[in-house]
């Protein structure tokens, strides 16, 4: 794993801006991982991530509906959530292993608890953790993770 940035976030809407401008730089067939406790801003990421994209819709967290497409921008983002599966055999009965193929992939992944499917992630891959110093406060690291493609 190789740290390739880190900022401090002031408030939601900085966390927000992070996300969108981190969108400008990437193109389709890009798999990021988000790692934080609950409520760490992972998915306010997600949502200027998505603005980024020029997209409009309404970004909600995908924890009861595992996963959201938003298909309103440049490219589409699939963004998961892990944290109701338990293994990494439930997620591939569900063929979410199909979106981490870089090869086929026609947008963004964004995987919010990756922990909770271990070994479904094998591409390449950015790790976007967000550790909460305070009530307000988020540190935001990104960092190249290598896989093996499958």
């Amino acid at each position: 794993m190789k740290e390739l940035f880190s900022v401090v976030t002031k408030n939601e809407q900085e966390t927000m801006a992070v996300g969108g401008a981190l969108a400008k730089t990437v193109g389709k067939g890009v798999v990021f991982t988000l790692v934080g406790d609950l409520g760490a801003g992972k998915t306010h990421f997600v949502k200027g991530f998505v603005k980024g994209l020029e997209c409009n819709e309404l970004v909600t967290s995908p924890t009861f509906t595992l996963l959201n497409v938003y298909e309103g921008g440049k490219v589409p983002v699939y963004h998961f959530d892990m944290y109701r599966l338990n293994s990494v055999e439930e997620a591939q009965e569900l063929g979410f292993d199909e979106y981490f193929d870089l090869s086929s992939l026609d947008g963004i992944v964004l995987v919010e608890w990756p922990s909770q499917v271990e070994g479904l992630i094998t591409c390449p891959h950015i790790e976007i953790k967000i550790e909460k110093l305070d009530e307000c406060q988020r540190k935001i690291t990104l960092s190249n993770i290598v896989g093996e493609e499958k």
